[in-house]
């Protein structure tokens, strides 16, 4: 369980395809402090730490990602030097700072347009058909792992507004139109649609 707020921007530094594909995800966190087969959410995915080091570049921890995992998220995307949004999975106790993230990608929204408003930035983005009735304005969806308000939704897009900090200390600085964002919707909305639809 995640809360989609941020704690580090990690680095892809290896891919290999040998059945399910392996990376090597560059981090700030110390190996010691990682234990092998927790999770860590990259760019919103929840995945199961299987090595973990450090060498003269930076900390490390491999993870194994399975067929699936690839084909409903962006990580088909990645390549070596790509940059990740990072979460450490919560513990009991620790500040609820954004809300409940799963770490289970519901699938892929597609970035629209970008405007400048101030030192924010609006981004408008393309839900999939089945997933656009779960966001609702002033909602909560997880893109890339980072737990963000919807603004407005006009049919299958919706826009969202990155401040500076946000863009700081996540990878959302550094997009562009025609990204493909791994995005969850709110746990809550989808168990109250699943009631809507529930009939006896």
């Amino acid at each position: 369980m995640f809360t989609g707020i941020i704690t580090d921007i990690g680095t892809v530094r290896a891919l290999e395809q040998a059945g399910d594909l392996h990376a090597r995800i560059g981090c700030s966190y110390a190996p010691g402090s990682i234990a092998l087969g927790a999770s860590i959410a990259c760019n919103g995915v929840c995945l199961t730490v299987v090595d973990k080091g450090q060498d003269d570049t930076s900390p490390w921890f491999d993870v194994t990602i399975s067929a699936e995992s690839v084909d409903k998220t962006n990580i088909g995307d990645w390549r070596p030097g790509a940059r990740v949004n990072l979460e450490r999975a919560l513990k009991v106790g620790d500040e609820l700072g954004g809300h409940i993230v799963s770490g289970h990608v519901d699938g892929v929204a597609e970035i629209t347009a970008m405007a400048q408003e101030g030192e924010s930035t609006r981004v408008t983005f393309r839900a999939p058909e089945a997933l656009a009735r779960f966001i609702a304005p002033k909602g909560s969806v997880a893109l890339d792992g980072t737990s963000l308000t919807v603004n407005e939704v006009d049919g299958a897009e919706f826009g969202v507004n990155f401040i500076p900090h946000t863009k700081s200390a996540t990878t959302w600085g550094g997009v562009k139109v025609g990204d493909r964002i791994n995005l969850e919707i709110d746990t809550l909305a989808r168990y109250v649609a699943r009631l809507q639809e529930w009939q006896p």
